[in-house]
């Protein structure tokens, strides 16, 4: 456990009375004094989506002169910008951002692809003598980055194919259905709407007959790669679901079913990040099964699902909320 006893946060910060901008510039400043009291320390802006993790780590980047490392599944592939909310001109600006726009729509990114990324740019930033701070929402790339990950089989796409089209024959609950039956323990933690890790659950066992649940078992993840502090942004579900509901309008303002059409224009309607939470909902408007006056409920409803998948795995860290 990392003392830091030093980097004491006002407890003023939890009161409602305080302003936002004076909850965030506290928020900046004990980063920062995280930062400062190990400048080898990896801190990790993470927590549920549209919580505010770039506009923090942008802030902490500018403060202690830092780069900014995504972890962000989607941020990683180009033409993908308005719904993974890349950074815009002016965060651009404040902070050098890394591992954005570094796969084409129809390459394969996991865990550990990233994780090799990462270690480059974290190298290259401290190459420069620059501090890297870490920032995104896909939880188990930022593990996979700081504790390493099991040795499973890497991926296959033929396997990921096949189990893209039972999905689209049969739904989701069919593939969740044929991962309970190999695996029930990775089953039992996995929602059946998460597709992305219900097949590579599935390809593990397809691949070695062994579940990955084993293969986590057998690692335990408890030797860190670099030492790191994790932390998130606090906020109450009521104030997360408005800012998710002020993101969802923004971004249909700033012409993401044109950027959809685009995309699928261009040949990537299959691209695996089309099935990442908002791009899949006007992914379905686009193609007609989904009309434009329920579009942007739906949105706001399935990222508010994904928020708290994301608060749940985050449950399982050492995260330090402020």
């Amino acid at each position: 456990m990392v003392d830091h006893s030093s980097c004491g946060y006002p407890s003023e910060i939890w009161s409602a009375a305080l302003d936002a901008e004076r909850a965030h510039d506290a928020r900046v400043e004990h980063a920062a004094c995280l930062i400062k009291d190990n400048p080898e320390r990896l801190v990790c802006v993470v927590g549920p989506t549209a919580s505010g993790k770039t506009a923090l780590a942008v802030d902490v980047c500018a403060r202690v002169g830092g780069e900014l490392i995504s972890a962000d599944s989607v941020q990683i592939y180009r033409g993908f910008d308005i719904g993974s909310g890349k950074p815009n001109a002016e965060e651009r600006a404040k902070a050098v951002h890394h591992v954005i726009d570094a796969l084409d729509p129809l390459e394969t990114a996991d865990a550990m692809g990233y994780a090799i990324l990462a270690d480059a740019a974290i190298a290259d930033v401290r190459a420069r003598g620059k501090i890297p701070v870490l920032c995104g929402g896909t939880f188990f790339w930022v593990r996979a980055l700081v504790l390493g990950l099991a040795p499973a089989p890497a991926a296959n796409e033929a396997i990921r194919e096949k189990h893209r089209a039972i999905v689209e024959a049969s739904g989701r609950l069919k593939l969740h259905e044929a991962l309970a039956r190999v695996d029930p323990t990775s089953a039992a933690r996995l929602h059946p709407n998460d597709t992305v890790r219900v097949s590579r659950a599935l390809e593990v066992h397809e691949l070695s007959g062994r579940t990955l649940s084993d293969f986590h078992s057998a690692h335990g993840f408890r030797v860190p790669r670099m030492e790191s502090t994790l932390i998130g942004l606090r906020m109450t579900p009521e104030e997360l679901t408005a800012r998710i509901e002020r993101r969802v309008d923004g971004w249909l303002a700033e012409g993401w079913i044109d950027e959809v059409n685009d995309l699928v224009s261009s040949g990537f309607g299959r691209a695996r990040a089309m099935h990442s939470v908002g791009y899949e909902q006007v992914y379905a408007h686009v193609s007609g099964s989904l009309r434009r006056e329920a579009l942007r409920d739906a949105i706001v409803q399935a990222t508010r699902v994904f928020a708290r998948r994301q608060r749940t795995w985050l449950n399982t860290a050492a995260v330090e909320w402020l």
